[in-house]
């Protein structure tokens, strides 16, 4: 009867115990949905609820291959943008509780709020479905997508007509492309593979496989240096242009108050990365060293007309001309030159 009494109240003190716990690991699942709309900035402690603390032996934060058992937001561990961890306590009791979480990373300056005047527009062919865009003197060389009409062309700025084309083949879907020196490099959505180009003549040279942390082709825009390549994640990523499967190092990018991702068509121009946001019609300045968007341009009452006709119809064209910024997108009419404010 002894023995009844003991298992029954070991039993008991079991279900308080597995209650307790629910209701500590309840109450961090609460503390972290609160904190992943609000953030966090570089150099934040993770202000974990008291009950956790005081039930917790000790505590990690693992990131897949990584861990970590310092409760402060460290470069060495997060990136700028979502991060995907989980929370691993060992209770007092000799327990191993684990909490999955989302903790966003943003820059601790607020973006610029960047203005433009149009002071130009250009014919553009509305058939063409702009996935890279650049402009060389009065030359652009632009990148065509969808699969069976997917292409690289050149025409002059201020006509529609091709001057060159080099079409691909039925089952590419051509991405983000640039000028480097003498080449043209250009990306493919879903065949993991870039294309390069004699810039002069548009023959197809070679080809290089992507990395593999690379998800998918997106943009790509050259800085002297590197190739840099989107991939619709947050992340661009810096190439050697000798060697475009490998990857030099990568940048996540985050705003003060918004994670980004589907990072799309993008420029270098005097410093900073230009990218737009697929599906928004805004375009980002970001740092190229620690991947903080600086500013934003609101392109909306460019965009508006064609999107209006055609969701996918979205911006997706950023070159420059001089101090100016020219724009274009998908299907669209027209290619606009700003002048930036």
């Amino acid at each position: 009867m002894k023995n009844k009494i003991i298992a029954g109240f070991a039993a008991l003190l079991m279900i308080v115990s597995c209650k307790d716990d629910e209701k500590v690991m309840n109450n961090l699942a609460d503390y972290n949905n609160s904190m992943e709309a609000k953030g966090y900035h570089f150099g934040d402690k993770l202000n974990l609820p008291q009950d956790v603390l005081d039930m917790a032996e000790s505590i990690t934060i693992s990131f897949g291959d990584k861990e970590t058992e310092n409760l402060v937001v460290d470069p060495k561990y997060f990136t700028l943008g979502d991060n995907a961890v989980t929370f691993n306590i060992k209770t007092k009791s000799g327990e191993m509780l684990n909490q999955d979480a989302t903790i966003n990373v943003y820059s601790k300056s607020p973006e610029q709020v960047l203005k433009y005047d149009v002071v130009a527009e250009y014919p553009h062919n509305p058939a063409n479905f702009v996935q890279g865009f650049q402009l060389d003197g009065i030359t652009i060389y632009e990148s065509e997508g969808q699969y069976g009409s997917s292409r690289l062309i050149t025409y002059k700025i201020g006509d529609t007509l091709p001057m060159k084309e080099n079409k691909q083949p039925a089952d590419i879907f051509s991405e983000g492309s640039t000028i480097a020196g003498d080449k043209i490099y250009q990306l493919t959505w879903q065949n993991k593979k870039g294309l390069v180009y004699e810039k002069n003549t548009l023959k197809l040279l070679s080809e290089f496989p992507y990395p593999d942390m690379m998800v998918e082709g997106w943009g790509l825009t050259f800085d002297g240096k590197n190739l840099i390549a989107s991939d619709g994640t947050k992340n661009l990523y810096f190439l050697n242009p000798n060697d475009p499967s490998k990857i030099v190092r990568y940048i996540s990018v985050a705003g003060n108050s918004s994670v980004y991702d589907q990072l799309n068509e993008l420029e270098y121009y005097k410093g900073f990365i230009y990218a737009n946001v697929w599906h928004k019609p805004i375009i980002l300045k970001i740092d190229p060293k620690t991947g903080e968007v600086v500013g934003k341009f609101d392109f909306e009452k460019l965009a508006k007309p064609f999107t209006d006709a055609d969701s996918e119809n979205v911006l997706n064209g950023i070159a420059f001309k001089g101090e100016n910024m020219v724009v274009t997108g998908k299907k669209w009419s027209k290619i606009y030159e700003v002048a930036v404010k």
